[in-house]
C-alpha cells in the first residue's frame, strides 16, 4: 500500500473516530436535556396535582361545613320541638300527680 493510502485511510480512521466522539457528546446532550425535560415534566404534573388536591380539599371542607350547618339547624328545630312536647307532658304531669295527692 502506498504512503499516501496509508494517510487516507488513517485521516479516515481519525475523522471517524471525531465523528463518533461528535456523535457520543451529541446524544449524551440530548439524553441530558431528555431527562431535564420528563423531571420538568413530572414536576410540573406533581405541582398541578398537588393544586387540584388542596382546591378539592377546600372544596370538601365547605360542602362539610355547610352540610353540619344545616344538621344543626335541623336538630337545634327537633330539639326545640321536642323541648316544647316535654313542656306540655310536664304540666300535664304535674297537674295528675296534684290531683292523684288531692283525691288521696
Amino acid at each position: 500500500m502506498s504512503l499516501e493510502a496509508i494517510a487516507s485511510v488513517t485521516a479516515a480512521e481519525n475523522e471517524a473516530k471525531a465523528a463518533v466522539q461528535a456523535a457520543e457528546v451529541k446524544a449524551r446532550q440530548r439524553l441530558a436535556e431528555a431527562d431535564a425535560a420528563g423531571r420538568a415534566a413530572v414536576e410540573a404534573a406533581a405541582a398541578k396535582a398537588d393544586a387540584e388536591l388542596r382546591e378539592l380539599k377546600r372544596k370538601a371542607e365547605e360542602k362539610y361545613q355547610s352540610e353540619a350547618g344545616e344538621q344543626a339547624e335541623v336538630l337545634e328545630g327537633r330539639k326545640a320541638a321536642l323541648r316544647a312536647q316535654a313542656e306540655e307532658k310536664l304540666a300535664g304531669a304535674a297537674a295528675l300527680i296534684v290531683e292523684r295527692i288531692v283525691n288521696n
